[in-house]
C-alpha cells in the first residue's frame, strides 16, 4: 500500500440509537466530524474514498453513495456500493471504528487473494465485518440475503468465501456506540 490505489468506503449511515446523536457528525480529533476523520485517514491510503449514507449530511465531500433500500444495515450498504460503483473490490470501514490504522489495513491487504469474497478482521472478541475488503463476487449472495431480510453480515460472511485475519487486540476495533465510549476515545487519540 505504498502507492494510493483502490477504493474505500466509510459506512456512515447507521441510526446511532445508542449514542443519542448522529455519531458520524460528532467532532473527533482535529476534525469537525468523525466522518471527516475517517475520510481523510483513508484518503491517505486509497485512491478514492466514499461515504455510504442514507442522506446528504456532509459538507466536506460529494463522494457519497446512498443506500438503495429504506432499511438501515451494513448489508444494504454493501449492495449499494457495488450497485453504484463499477469496481471489483472495496475496503469498508465503519465510521465508528476510528482506531483502525494503516498497519491493520495493510495486514488485511497482504492477506488479500482472488479466491476470497471477503477478507475481514477478527479480534479476540470476534469478527469485525465492517473492517475488511469485499469483492464484487459477494454481490449476488448479498442480494439474496437482502431479499429474504437476513441483514446479519456474519451470516453473509459464513456463507461466502471469507478469509478472517486474526489480530491480537480488540482495542483498534473499538466501536464508539455510546456517549461513554465516545468520551473515553478522547483519552486514546
Amino acid at each position: 500500500m505504498n502507492k494510493k490505489k483502490g477504493v474505500a468506503v466509510v459506512f456512515a449511515g447507521g441510526k446511532s440509537s445508542r449514542m443519542g446523536a448522529d455519531k458520524a457528525l460528532l467532532p473527533f480529533g482535529k476534525h469537525p466530524t468523525l466522518s471527516e476523520f475517517q475520510y481523510f485517514k483513508l484518503s491517505a491510503l486509497f485512491h478514492k474514498v466514499y461515504l455510504s449514507t442514507k442522506e446528504k449530511k456532509f459538507d466536506f465531500t460529494d463522494a457519497l453513495i446512498f443506500d438503495c433500500q429504506k432499511e438501515s444495515s451494513p448489508l444494504v450498504g454493501i449492495v449499494s456500493v457495488f450497485e453504484a460503483l463499477d469496481i471489483d473490490e472495496v475496503f469498508i470501514l465503519s465510521v465508528d471504528m476510528p482506531f483502525v490504522n494503516k498497519e491493520i489495513i495493510r495486514t488485511l491487504q497482504e492477506n488479500n487473494s482472488q479466491q476470497w469474497d471477503a477478507i475481514v478482521a477478527k479480534s479476540p472478541k470476534g469478527i469485525q465485518p465492517l473492517c475488511g475488503f469485499y469483492k464484487k463476487s459477494i454481490l449476488s449472495l448479498a442480494r439474496n440475503h437482502l431479499a429474504i431480510g437476513n441483514h446479519r453480515l456474519q451470516n453473509l460472511l459464513e456463507e461466502a468465501r471469507t478469509h478472517y485475519v486474526a489480530f491480537d487486540s480488540d482495542m483498534p476495533f473499538a466501536n464508539l456506540n455510546t456517549p461513554d465510549e465516545y468520551q473515553n476515545a478522547f483519552g486514546i487519540i
